[in-house]
């Protein structure tokens, strides 16, 4: 489920980024909101193909970490108003939720190390 939502993340990030007018602005916010929402996904995948509790760990701090890149551009664009908030809403609720998921994942794992 988290790997298609990931992978899911990715695609809507690619597809919004793909509308953006050619400018410079949208340009290298794009440049950054794809690279950290692929990123969010690759590592996802990663993260089920660990061999150890430490690799696990450590690709999933990855994966936060690029999920709240993926949040921190999506609301650039959303406080820049250079694109409209209804535009940005489903990509910024999935992307916060996931970000909640893999946070309490990371803490759960490591309070049980």
């Amino acid at each position: 489920m988290l790997l298609h939502r990931t992978k899911r993340l990715a695609i809507d990030t690619i597809m919004l980024v793909s509308s953006f007018p050619n400018k410079t602005a949208f340009y290298v916010i794009g440049q950054q909101l794809v690279k950290s929402a692929t990123s969010t996904a690759a590592n996802y995948r990663a993260v089920n193909r660990a061999r150890s509790d430490n690799e696990l760990f450590s690709k999933l701090s990855i994966v936060v970490e690029e999920c709240d890149e993926t949040l921190f551009w999506i609301e650039i664009l959303e406080e820049s108003a250079l694109i409209e908030k209804d535009k940005l809403s489903k990509l910024k609720n999935e992307t916060f939720e996931l970000l909640n998921i893999f946070t309490k994942s990371r803490k759960t794992m490591k309070l049980n190390k």
